[in-house]
């Protein structure tokens, strides 16, 4: 079931995509189900939004491929490499990311799976992790390369605003070991990947971080990138896709100058 959050008619709402139209949930599936209002939206006449906007942080791993682990001057660690982004990086599908040309030389892509918590996980288990899955989307972890690798530490490289893009919609069936990551820039294929490259999976994930701090629902948890990441500019578009679930695409643009 794939779960869109949209505008319509000056309203923000969430939907079940269905062959082209959006049946119209009662409330965010989140925290108040699956209950529909009998109404349908063309999703010709919706604009999507990002499809959920975590109210407590969004949870990244870095290093998770082999190959991008090697291309960023190292091997990959032992144990999940976490990091955070604040939920003010946040975009959706077509929203523009945002350069910090007057701060950073490099703007980077990095194409990933992300995974939207769906109840409370505190010190949960492997085995019973997926229990506590709402569902999976697409991400963009945006950098600006080179302040991460100045700062020493990744907060300011990875927390400009409109530096996690996330979308097109959440599907809650989906199988990660029979799926595939592409990342392409005005088309060109950038990344590609099938999802079991991945190092830690997504149980194992779950399993380290919520021993670490508690997962609240709507949480957002991004699961690494493959190899090929490298910068774009602005005027180019940004495509992100994961079978299964859909493509996540953003242009890019210059910050404006300081007033």
């Amino acid at each position: 079931m794939k779960i869109a959050r949209f505008s319509h008619n000056d309203a923000i709402r969430y939907g079940i995509l269905d062959e082209g139209e959006l049946v119209v949930l009662a409330g965010d599936p989140l925290f108040a189900g699956f209950d529909t209002t009998g109404e349908r939206v063309p999703l010709a006449d919706a604009a999507l939004l990002a499809p959920v906007i975590p109210r407590s942080k969004v949870v990244c791993v870095g290093k998770n491929y082999h190959d991008h682990a090697k291309e960023m001057g190292g091997e990959a660690p032992e144990e999940p490499l976490l990091f955070l982004k604040p939920n003010t990086s946040v975009i959706g599908p077509g929203d523009a990311i945002v350069r910090p040309v007057a701060l950073s030389e490099q703007t980077d892509f990095e194409g990933e799976l992300a995974v939207v918590i769906g109840r409370i996980a505190k010190n949960v288990s492997a085995e019973h992790a997926l229990e506590y899955v709402f569902g999976y989307t697409v991400a963009n972890d945006v950098t600006a390369r080179d302040l991460q690798r100045r700062d020493g530490q990744w907060t300011r490289g990875k927390g400009f605003d409109t530096f996690c893009p996330l979308g097109p919609v959440i599907e809650t069936e989906f199988e990660a070991d029979a799926a595939t990551i592409a990342t392409r820039v005005n088309g060109e294929v950038r990344q590609q990947a099938p999802l079991t490259d991945m190092i830690h999976s997504v149980s194992d994930i779950i399993a380290y971080a919520s021993a670490v701090f508690t997962l609240l629902p709507g949480d957002v948890i991004l699961t690494g990138t493959p190899a090929g990441v490298g910068p774009f500019a602005a005027g180019d578009t940004v495509e992100v896709e994961v079978s299964g679930i859909g493509v996540l695409r953003n242009p890019a643009r210059d910050a404006a100058p300081a007033a």
